[in-house]
């Protein structure tokens, strides 16, 4: 009898064990859970704030330019905090300082490849490939062959730009350079992404652009990159007017001694990236939101185009089709936030974009 009482108390004992990690969990699950729910809401609370913050300068200034204007803290402009117990932080990318890849041409791609130092024939050689892949009607000036059709899955090029930096995995020639022997991108392919936006807008913003973005455009001396660093900090021969920014391309032809600017220059944001991040204790929730601003950047469309149509805008229906990544996460083209702003993208608990490699 004492034996039956024994093995029922420890059965008893073992089910009560288990019952009791199996609440454990799942109550840690469901806190979890209602703490992401109110990190959440403060979240896009922040984010309402940060884009008020931002209409107010881009009206009173014609635009945004450059977070020395006084929008670079939107959230302490405005003096909103979160609730108590929580902090916020938001950080601010142009992602209009990169050039937009669907615009950009041979000579811009050969003019970064060079000052990146590969050799004459290689930066056209990866100008066509890339130029090939993206134009349905590119004709390369190196002749080289792509092999697409020899794949263990044969494919064709999709004659559409990039949807996602992954693809370039699946061009030809570009996955020599830009990955190395195991598969991962290389320091030239984290430079390439730096470099390069997957939306299209208009022009390049010179107050936010990275040194690589110069000397795509041409503007490969270093002086004249000099005088930009100097102007926009405030510093050298432009020390008594302190930090400033581009307002128009008078500004940037008179700095960088040039008269003619190539079309790409501009001084205006056409899309900013804003990451936040709300923390209460060890939780934390992270949103980043793509926005344009009226006039600003637009999705890619994901069809076919030719070299006419890239420079237009315009696209035609896809005659073919190829292995791709995970592509940007954007909402509908239409979608739009409660403000002028356009939502271009937005993701909640992704890793936010790394700080890319330093130039050469």
């Amino acid at each position: 009898m004492l034996v039956i009482v024994l093995v029922t108390l420890l059965f008893t004992s073992v089910a009560l064990v288990a019952f009791i990690e199996q609440a454990s969990n799942d109550l840690l699950v469901e806190a979890r859970t209602a703490s992401a729910k109110r990190l959440r809401q403060e979240a896009y609370s922040a984010l309402d704030v940060t884009l008020a913050t931002l209409q107010s300068f881009g009206q009173a200034d014609n635009g945004l330019h450059s977070p020395a204007e006084g929008w670079g803290d939107p959230l302490g402009f405005a003096g909103w905090t979160p609730r108590e117990g929580c902090t916020a932080e938001v950080t601010l990318v142009d992602e209009s300082g990169k050039l937009p890849l669907t615009r950009v041409d041979a000579a811009t791609l050969v003019n970064l490849f060079d000052a990146w130092q590969l050799a004459p024939a290689d930066a056209q050689r990866l100008a066509d490939a890339l130029l090939g892949w993206m134009r349905k009607d590119y004709v390369p000036a190196s002749g080289q062959p792509t092999d697409y059709d020899q794949m263990a899955i044969p494919y064709t090029a999709p004659g559409r730009s990039l949807r996602s930096f992954s693809e370039l995995a699946a061009i030809d020639y570009a996955r020599e350079v830009f990955y190395d022997d195991q598969g991962r991108l290389n320091d030239l392919g984290r430079r390439f992404e730096a470099t390069f936006s997957l939306y299209n807008f208009t022009q390049v913003n010179l107050n936010a652009a990275p040194p690589d973005v110069f000397m795509a455009l041409g503007f490969s001396d270093v002086t004249q990159q000099q005088r930009v660093s100097e102007y926009l900090a405030g510093t050298g021969a432009y020390v008594s007017q302190g930090p400033r920014w581009f307002n128009s391309a008078g500004d940037i032809s008179a700095v960088l001694g040039s008269a003619a600017l190539p079309p790409l220059a501009g001084a205006q944001i056409r899309a900013l990236r804003v990451n936040i991040t709300i923390r209460e204790g060890r939780a934390e929730f992270r949103l980043t939101a793509v926005v344009a601003p009226s006039g600003g950047a637009t999705i890619v469309k994901s069809t076919a185009t030719s070299a006419t149509e890239a420079a237009s805008g315009n696209s035609t229906t896809p005659t073919s089709a190829a292995p791709t990544g995970p592509a940007v996460a954007p909402v509908t083209p239409a979608a739009r936030l409660n403000s002028p702003f356009t939502l271009l993208e937005i993701r909640e608990n992704a890793d936010m974009s790394p700080v890319p490699p330093p130039a050469a």
